[in-house]
Order: structure tokens, then C-alpha cells, then sequence
């Protein structure tokens, strides 16, 4: 017989789900809350519930707060697209394109930003109030087994920000995907798309979180864990962040996996740790247009192994002169904090000679600033000078810079740059002689011999 923890955003009673489904949700849990009120019935009591979003266009006024455990809110598509190639179209062009929004099962995000304190944001802010679901439950247990799983959550338009950019360009817009406020236990966000929202996910203090197979992308941040966190992951996501935020987030986390991710360039980083150990950012492709691709700040006993990573220049016209302000001697890779292991990568560092930062500095890859005992090993670095060129179509301007490895001359870098205030590493086989700075009397190196010598 048809279960009654199965509902339906088009068939409850409560609402109109095309103009505010926030409002339908809420009644759905509200529901949930009183019919499973009893928290020991039989040796089970509250089972949870499933609430499906059809594919179609849903406005999301209210906004959701979720209380409660075992809730799973799926539809059938994440019906991700590019807004922001759409909205760099002049408009006299709209009329001929197939879509002009993202599809699936699609919540668009239309919260009212007055300042005002909204539901259940606490202490979190204004940043809380402009989520489109927020979950928050204080006591114990902890709040468990949430999923977000095969749906869209469309911010729909980013806003000026007084640096004269394209508005649709700023990556500023005061909203928020889906904010998690405390304690939570194996959350699962899969098979989601994210689009035009300041930040995608905001989760704090997680444990044994999933996120993986999302698209997430053409966000001003992505994936931000805060607080702390233990024994989570973030893997098979197609990530994108905007140049002011980052693509991959993570403080005082122990036991992450980062892994099999393909990351995409404008974020101000792919990956960002701070305050992380004995995690592992693992297989991931990672593309940007900017240093400090990765940084480890205050965080030890990480791997950092089998990575791809590419650094090139912006070849869209829209975001031309834009950058995340970090020199070309910061790294592509940045460590500070002890006993981290770096094997087995490969670095690309393509760029334009003539747009180096500062002029006439050496771009350096994988820079150790702080702490003692990390391990690099085994890292190929392909640097290359190419004469940078830009398009108006984001798509085969980024494809033929892609596919582009011929015509370009070898670049001088530092493969390998070891800071006075780090000391006992060892740097294997990861450059030649002239790569690798670090003091010889307090780390160990052992260069790659120079052909011809």
C-alpha cells in the first residue's frame, strides 16, 4: 500500500509549489513532526520521510527549515546549465537560444534580502537568512541523515557590487543553497546542481558528510566546511567557484577526502585547507587562473598526491584584468604546517612571460612557507611560456586553450621553493638544481639530474 512518508510537493493540500514551495515543504514537515511524535514505538517511532520535487519551475519565497532527521528531499534532474554564458549573450541574441534557464526539478531562489531576522538563523546571519534550506537542530543526538539529492537550486541573478563589473558577473547576491548551522551526522548531498548563488553549501561542524556526483558551478563559493568537522568527503563533483571565493573549503577537519573531483578555473582556489590533518586531496583534476591553487595553511599530516594540476590565463573576454591578487611566487601549491606529503603530481604552469606578478619574478609551483618534515616527492612540472589570447565564446575559447601544447617556449620556474621558517623536509626528485631553493644544511634535497650534464 502507498506509504503516507511519501509526499509530493504538487499533490499537498497546503500551497502552491510554483509560487513559494518553501511554504509547501514547511507544511510537509510540519506534517512529519506530528505524525511521528513518538520517539520509541515498536522499536522504531520516527522513520523520517521522502518529499519529491517534480520535474518544473518552482519558486522558493519562504525558506525551508528543516528540524528533522531521516528527511530526504529529491526530484528527478539537476538541471544544471550555464547561466553565465547566457547572460555575456547579447540580449538581441536570447530569442535563438534553446533555454534560457537552468531545468529539472528546479528551485529558484527568490528570498526577500530586507535584513530582517528571518526563521531560524540564530546567531548565523545574514548569510543564514538568504538560504533557501536551512537546517538547524540543537540537542541530542545530532541531527542525522539528511539528503538533498537531484535538483536545482537557481539563485537566478547575481547583483552590482560597486566594482563596475557586468552585474550577472559579480558572484554577489546574498543567497544561499543549502546552509547546515551545528551538529549534524551523515548528511548526503548527491546527484545536486548549484547555480548563481553567493554560496552553494555552507555546512558546519559535519561528520561522516557526503557530497558527491554535484555540479556546482557559477557560484560565488561552493563547498564551505566550517566550524569542524571529522571523517568526510567531497569526491566525483564537477566544482566551480567565482574569483572572489573558493571552489573547495575546509577548516579544523580531520580525515577528509578530497577525491576524483574535476575542478574548474575563476575560483580563488581549488582547494583550500586550514587548520586540516591527516586528510587527502587525492585524483583530482584541478584547473585555474590563478596561483594558490591549493593551499594548506596550518595543516599537517595531509597527502597531496596524484593531482593534475593545470594553471592558465582567463581566455574569456567578459573577465579579462580580473585575478584573486596572490603573486606568481605565492605556488600553485602553498604548505604551511608539518609532516604533509606531496607525491606524485603533475603541475602545468602555462602562462604569458609578460604577465607575470610582480615583473620579472619566478613563478614557483609547490612553495613550503612554515613547519617542518613535509615530504615531496616525484612531482612533474611542464612550464610553459604561450602569448595569451582571448574570445568572446567561452566554450572554444577555453577548448582550444585546452587542447593548445605546441608553439610555446620553455618557462623558467622554481619548482620547488622552501622558505627560511620551514626546515627539516625532504624534496625528491621533483626539480633540477636551479629549481629547488631550500637551504641544503637543514633539508634534504635530491635534485633531477639536468639532461646534457
Amino acid at each position: 500500500m502507498p506509504s503516507n512518508n511519501c509526499y509530493d510537493v504538487t499533490t499537498w493540500p497546503v500551497g502552491d509549489p510554483a509560487k513559494d514551495v518553501g511554504e509547501v515543504i514547511n507544511s510537509i514537515i510540519a506534517d512529519i513532526k506530528d505524525r511521528q511524535s513518538v520517539n520509541d514505538a515498536d522499536d522504531g517511532g520516527k522513520p523520517g520521510a521522502v518529499i519529491y520535487i517534480p520535474p518544473g519551475d518552482y519558486r522558493l519565497r519562504t525558506q525551508v527549515v528543516i528540524d528533522v532527521s531521516f528527511l530526504r528531499i529529491e526530484g528527478s534532474g539537476h538541471g544544471f546549465t550555464s547561466s553565465s554564458i547566457r547572460f555575456n549573450v547579447p540580449e538581441d541574441e536570447w530569442p535563438d537560444l534553446h533555454e534560457l534557464w537552468p531545468g529539472g526539478s528546479r528551485v529558484f531562489v527568490d528570498i526577500p534580502l530586507d535584513g530582517g531576522d528571518g526563521d531560524g538563523t540564530g546567531a548565523h546571519g545574514a548569510e543564514a537568512r538568504g538560504a533557501a534550506f536551512y537546517v538547524e537542530r540543537t540537542g541530542s543526538p545530532r541531527i542525522s541523515s539528511v539528503e538533498f539529492s537531484d535538483f536545482c537550486i537557481d539563485g537566478l541573478h547575481f547583483t552590482p557590487d560597486g566594482s563596475g563589473l557586468h552585474p550577472e558577473n559579480t558572484y554577489v547576491n546574498g543567497k544561499t543553497g543549502i546552509y547546515v548551522a551545528n551538529e549534524n551526522d551523515s548528511f548526503r548531498i548527491n546527484g545536486m546542481g548549484f547555480v548563481y548563488l553567493e554560496n552553494a553549501l555552507t555546512i558546519y561542524n559535519a561528520d561522516a558528510l557526503s557530497i558527491h556526483d554535484n555540479f556546482i558551478a557559477e557560484c560565488g563559493s561552493c563547498i564551505e566546511l566550517r566550524g569542524w568537522g571529522q571523517a568526510s568527503k567531497v569526491t566525483d563533483n564537477l566544482v566551480g567557484a567565482g574569483f572572489k571565493g573558493h571552489s573547495v573549503y575546509a577548516e579544523n577537519h580531520g580525515g577528509l577526502l578530497v577525491t576524483a573531483n574535476n575542478i574548474f578555473p575563476r575560483g580563488a582556489s581549488s582547494v583550500h585547507f586550514k587548520g586540516v590533518t591527516r586528510s587527502s586531496v587525492t585524483n583530482n583534476r584541478l584547473h585555474s587562473f590563478y596561483p594558490g591553487m591549493v593551499v594548506l595553511a596550518d595543516s599537517s599530516e595531509n597527502l597531496v598526491a596524484t593531482n593534475h594540476f593545470l594553471r592558465d590565463h582567463e581566455p574569456w573576454t567578459p573577465f579579462l584584468g580580473i585575478d584573486n591578487g596572490v603573486d606568481d611566487d605565492y605556488g600553485l601549491l602553498s604548505v604551511s604546517g608539518n609532516n604533509n606529503t606531496v607525491v606524485g603530481n603533475h603541475f602545468s604552469q602555462i602562462i604569458d612571460a609578460k604577465g607575470i606578478r610582480p615583473a620579472g619574478a619566478t613563478p614557483v609551483v609547490i612553495r613550503l612557507t612554515a613547519g617542518a618534515g613535509n615530504f615531496v616527492s616525484n612531482n612533474h612540472v611542464v612550464a610553459k611560456d604561450v602569448h595569451a589570447t582571448s574570445s568572446d565564446s567561452c566554450f572554444s575559447a577555453q577548448v582550444d586553450a585546452l587542447l593548445t601544447t605546441g608553439a610555446s617556449e620553455s618557462l623558467e620556474v622554481t619548482a620547488v621553493k622552501v622558505d627560511s621558517e620551514s626546515a627539516r623536509n625532504t624534496i625528491l626528485d621533483s626539480g633540477t638544481e636551479e629549481q629547488v631553493i631550500a637551504d641544503r644544511s637543514v633539508n634534504a634535497v635530491r635534485a633531477i639530474p639536468a639532461i646534457g650534464v
